[in-house]
């Protein structure tokens, strides 16, 4: 990252604690400064970002990394809801999930995913995908304030 750009905040949407840990260790391990929010379901996830109890002072995030298979409320219904919102729908959203169902990349498309990235199970290979999505929605792409 530019020492010119600012952190941001990315939100990470993952009920699996196994692949949060992995990605809190893939933010540490490339001195990643961004700052990394988590929450476990759909349902939190919306919560987090319309700054409902208990999230009233949760930063805006510059970035939504979001897995499909969610409890309370699934990946492809909090997409669809963010990119209704006219208040969420600029916010990036990356689908990062095990799926590689032909169905489930449409889909996700089809409901306005910036980027749909299936989870390596290789701890190494997944650490390398966290930091290229990282790097190139932070460094290179211009991302809306």
């Amino acid at each position: 990252m530019n020492d010119s750009m600012e952190p941001i905040n990315i939100l990470l949407v993952e009920d699996d604690p196994g692949d949060v840990l992995m990605t809190q260790e893939a933010f540490e391990h490339h001195k990643i400064r961004n700052t990394l929010s988590v929450v476990s379901d759909g349902e939190q996830a919306l919560q987090f970002l319309r700054r409902e109890a208990p999230y009233e002072d949760a930063l805006r995030p510059g970035l939504i990394l979001l897995d499909l298979n969610l409890p309370r409320k699934d990946g492809r219904q909090v997409l669809s809801e963010v990119k209704q919102s006219e208040e969420l729908r600029s916010i990036p959203v990356v689908v990062l999930t095990t799926s590689e169902a032909e169905e489930d990349i449409l889909r996700s498309y089809d409901l306005h995913a910036n980027a749909y990235v299936t989870k390596p199970v290789d701890f190494d290979r997944f650490i390398e995908v966290v930091r290229q999505i990282d790097n190139f929605f932070v460094t290179v792409v211009k991302l809306p304030r």
